[in-house]
């Protein structure tokens, strides 16, 4: 029999706990509710959320709603969705996360001072869109060095990211802009240098989880990461585990678990994202015990 352990440093961070802690509380009082997208990137919570009466609408359906009760999940929203709110007397129950909440304001703070604002980020992804809101759409959102082009260096700069993007990556990008900023005054024969400023607002528990999730990824023989697959979160600790333990296997849910994985294998580590809740890890930890004894 192999032994499982559930890695006690995964799981939910503090503001998905809290958003989800804002929703049961609501459907507890005041009953259905609806959430504005899935409430996080996890399929087998925002089900049970679901049978407890959370509903996912679009900002397509919210615009055609009236008097509802409309639940901003942590992600966040651009100012239009609160625009659209008041017009038809929706109530909102705003559970943003506040480093997100943070993040918004610090970049309309800079934009309303004239400042081209650069994200590092995921163009489509929930949490970008709502920080691209505060900018009346102009922010500039780049994936990887091959965006690059897309900014205007000769303009006054502030790059930011997405909360949960990888902080070592952010950091090559803020070099590589500085470098190519340097590159452009020496070039124009200019003598004064052009504002650049680089704002890490990646989340402090999402990148601290790395030096953890690496130890437990090399303690165990074999590492099964359950995370739902939107999961931006959840692909980069995935990559995590993978360099560091090969032998890391992405699961949605104990379903999708293949015993060949686990051929020789004495410790199984099982671990998530910050979207996955800890009731759904301990139950892929208890499928594969039990599944082990009736082998």
């Amino acid at each position: 029999m192999y032994k499982v352990t559930v890695d006690t440093s995964s799981g939910f961070c503090w503001g998905v706990i809290r958003t989800i802690d804002i929703a049961e509380h609501e459907l507890q009082n005041k009953g259905n509710l609806y959430s504005l997208g899935d409430i996080i990137h996890n399929p087998n919570e925002t089900e049970r959320l679901g049978e407890k009466g959370l509903h996912a609408i679009s900002v397509d359906e919210l615009k055609d709603m009236k008097g509802a009760r409309v639940l901003i999940r942590a992600h966040g929203e651009p100012s239009s969705t609160y625009q659209i709110a008041r017009e038809n007397n929706i109530e909102i129950i705003d559970a943003t996360c506040p480093v997100v909440t943070k993040v918004q304001e610090r970049i309309r703070k800079f934009y309303d001072a004239g400042y081209q604002i650069v994200i590092f980020g995921k163009k489509e992804h929930a949490e970008v869109i709502g920080l691209v809101g505060q900018t009346n759409g102009e922010a500039v959102v780049i994936r990887s060095m091959d965006d690059i082009d897309k900014i205007d260096l000769s303009r006054k700069t502030v790059l930011f990211s997405q909360t949960t993007m990888d902080k070592p990556e952010f950091h090559r990008l803020k070099d590589v802009l500085q470098k190519k900023i340097d590159e452009l005054i020496v070039a124009s024969m200019e003598d004064e240098a052009v504002d650049f400023l680089a704002k890490d607002t990646i989340c402090g528990q999402v990148s601290g989880r790395d030096k953890k999730l690496k130890q437990f990824a090399a303690d165990n023989d074999v590492i099964v990461f359950v995370a739902g697959k939107k999961s931006s979160n959840g692909k980069v600790l995935f990559n995590i585990c993978k360099d560091t333990n090969p032998r890391t296997y992405f699961v949605e849910n104990e379903s999708e678990i293949d015993f060949s994985w686990f051929d020789g294998a004495e410790t199984i580590g099982v671990t998530g994202a910050t979207s996955t809740p800890q009731w759904l890890m301990e139950k892929v930890k208890s499928y594969i015990e039990h599944e082990t004894i009736e082998v």
